[in-house]
């Protein structure tokens, strides 16, 4: 059996979802929240905002912090991919579900700029720890999810909506908007790859 993932990256953690099937009836697997942050080190959820503030008393914090998002990416995803549901089948592609692709480095404002450098690093950090494990990465934009599944599935946007309420029925845990939206790119990576 194989599977797609679906990821709705936020600062500092990962929504991911594991569909399998064909595209025509996805079946849950697994969702599963992934660090992309150390706790024991609390700047590396927001390590952009912490340079803000500690830039000139400790200018080698930036690239410690960097480092640790990078390795706890890295470890996640490892740990995904070890995880009993999805263990004994085989990822055939991921989708990740970001806010923004804006290069940080066209914002003016400094704090706005720290969020697109977050908002880039850890979309880049899943990127990569999921290259490594040769894997297949799309990125696409929340605001233009819906259209772009509703296309690549051939399925009305609402259908598409109601379907993935529906994956969701049951399961333990929450399944709310971050949920959905990592389902709907695994679906739509199912989509691509079948």
């Amino acid at each position: 059996m194989t599977y797609a993932l679906g990821f709705r990256v936020k600062s500092g953690h990962a929504v991911a979802v594991a569909l399998a099937g064909p595209s025509a009836s996805p079946v849950l697997l697994a969702c599963i929240d992934v660090a992309l942050s150390d706790a024991a080190v609390p700047e590396t959820k927001q390590p952009y905002h912490a340079e803000l503030e500690t830039a000139r008393e400790n200018p080698g914090a930036i690239p410690r912090l960097v480092a640790i998002v990078r390795q706890c990416a890295r470890t996640s995803i490892e740990e995904l991919f070890a995880d009993t549901r999805l263990a004994a089948t085989s990822c055939r592609g991921a989708a990740l579900v970001v806010g923004s692709l804006i290069d940080p480095e066209k914002v003016g404002n400094p704090h706005i700029r720290a969020h697109a450098r977050e908002g880039r690093l850890f979309r880049e950090s899943v990127e990569e720890a999921l290259r490594a494990n040769h894997v297949e990465v799309a990125v696409i934009l929340e605001k233009a999810l819906a259209s772009e599944a509703a296309r690549q599935l051939a399925r009305s946007e609402n259908e598409i909506r109601r379907m993935v309420a529906a994956i969701g029925r049951g399961r333990d845990g929450p399944w709310r908007a971050d949920e959905k939206a990592a389902a709907t790119a695994a679906w739509w990576c199912l989509g691509i790859v079948n």
